[in-house]
């Protein structure tokens, strides 16, 4: 399919039907319920399209404005879109643009994507050392700062809980910086009856509280489990009091000038860090 000029008058009308996908990409409600019931997610950037690409992710349409369509060639011809092949590409002015997603497009360009079939928990754990467990984790920014930690400090796998937000949420994708296409990761329902999962596979299970009694984190790193499972919980509230009980061991983060906890996506990278 040719790229589709969508400022072009003779444009028909049918060309921009497939447009929904882009449209209301701010309101966030809409759009959770909506990807995954189409069965797609959005990649926003040439770097993180790339990556969605190289992790085996198919493009089922682009959305971009004219000046990046050199910057988008080289992607373009191995994806076989626009005069490539039969992914179409939109392109229009960025006011036009605007208009269709609700804000500015600065990062080149937005791709729609396949939602790939999510694996297996046990799939996930093969192989693993030490691998992440995000708890209801409500912010989707928290979220994709945790994977791009995990991914840049060498955890081996992200498993999310029922109730956290969508690693292939637009802003978690952008906020890792594609990096979730690079960390295997699925959910794990049921939850915390999952934690019996993780044990079974031979994981310690290590959830990140505020107890009088937790191991520092210096006492963990400083004699590791062969597998180790690390386990945080939702921005405000933590792990849930259910998960705290049925883990192996509580852990906490030493603190300092009456500061009681991190921020949980700053609190991944120093555990993920301390325990590499």
């Amino acid at each position: 399919m040719p790229i589709v000029d969508l400022s072009d008058p003779s444009v028909p009308a049918h060309a921009a039907l497939p447009l929904p996908e882009y449209t209301r990409l701010t309101d966030v409600a809409l759009r959770r319920r909506l990807e995954p019931e189409r069965g797609l997610y959005l990649a926003e950037s040439t770097n993180v399209i790339a990556r969605a690409v190289e992790a085996g992710h198919e493009p089922i349409s682009f959305l971009t404005a004219p000046r990046w369509l050199p910057d988008l060639d080289p992607l373009l011809r191995r994806t076989g879109a626009g005069q490539y092949g039969h992914v179409p590409v939109y392109v229009a002015p960025e006011e036009v643009l605007e208009k269709i997603t609700g804000f500015h497009l600065h990062r080149s360009a937005i791709a729609a994507m396949h939602r790939p079939e999510l694996p297996a928990v046990a799939d996930v754990l093969r192989g693993a050392r030490r691998v992440a467990v995000l708890e209801g984790i409500t912010d989707h920014a928290n979220v994709g700062a945790a994977l791009r930690s995990a991914a840049g400090l060498a955890v081996d796998a992200v498993l999310v809980t029922p109730t956290c937000a969508d690693p292939l949420y637009r802003r978690s994708i952008r906020v890792s910086m594609g990096t979730v296409f690079q960390v295997p990761w699925t959910r794990i329902d049921p939850w915390p009856g999952g934690l019996g999962q993780l044990r079974a596979a031979g994981f310690t299970t290590a959830a990140l509280a505020l107890r009088e009694d937790a191991l520092t984190l210096d006492e963990l790193a400083a004699d590791p489990p062969e597998r180790l499972a690390l386990i945080l919980g939702t921005e405000g509230p933590g792990l849930s009091e259910a998960t705290i009980a049925a883990a192996d061991l509580a852990v906490r983060i030493p603190m300092s000038h009456g500061v009681d906890s991190l921020n949980v996506a700053a609190a991944a990278a120093v555990a993920f860090w301390a325990t590499r």
